[in-house]
């Protein structure tokens, strides 16, 4: 497979997709924006602040006109918000405009990673661990539907995540995508 112009980043928070993304960015000489901090730039603001002024929908709406601005972008590795796969819209434009790798990771090992961020107005709950289970439960489908390429996360260290990820899309796969791209050891 040749390495596409623009690459987006799915998958849950948490799942690395920041991390990952300026990885790949670096790799392929690419520009890295992350959807979150670009809407934070744009409107001098938090998203927590924007979530908790607006609510979920007021931010959706404008994650939506970002979302598809950026995926217009030439030469950029994209690290999307969590639930930029809720709008129809973002997912269409997601998997016509470039490869989609979808960063999956089990809601336990988020939980895990999550348990003490408090910047994530959607895990603000009396029970956040149930929250990523329903987040997962509902987005997992989405997430899939616009992937290319379906990698797990795993305990592996984000620098060997993103060679195996490089070494996945640097060699031509027969078949059909997406591909389950299997967890490295540790």
């Amino acid at each position: 497979m040749s390495i596409p112009s623009r690459i987006f980043l799915v998958g849950l928070m948490g799942a690395g997709k920041s991390t990952i993304g300026k990885l790949l960015a670096r790799e392929f000489g690419l520009d890295f924006v992350d959807s979150d901090h670009e809407i934070e730039a744009r409107n001098g603001v938090p998203v927590a602040t924007i979530f908790e002024l607006e609510g979920e929908a007021g931010f959706r709406a404008r994650e939506r006109r970002v979302i598809g601005e950026l995926t217009q972008r030439e030469r950029i590795v994209l690290a999307t918000g969590g639930g930029a796969v809720i709008d129809p819209d973002n997912r269409s434009d997601l998997a016509a405009r470039g490869l989609v790798i979808y960063l999956h990771a089990r809601p336990e090992s988020l939980f895990l990673r999550l348990r003490n961020d408090r910047a994530r107005p959607l895990l603000q709950t009396a029970d956040p661990r149930t929250r990523l289970i329903q987040l997962y439960r509902q987005r997992d489908p989405w997430y899939r539907e616009v992937a290319d390429l379906v990698v797990e996360t795993g305990r592996q260290s984000a620098g060997k995540l993103a060679r195996h990820i490089v070494a996945q899309m640097s060699s031509p796969q027969p078949g059909e995508l997406p591909v389950e791209v299997p967890a490295c050891d540790p």
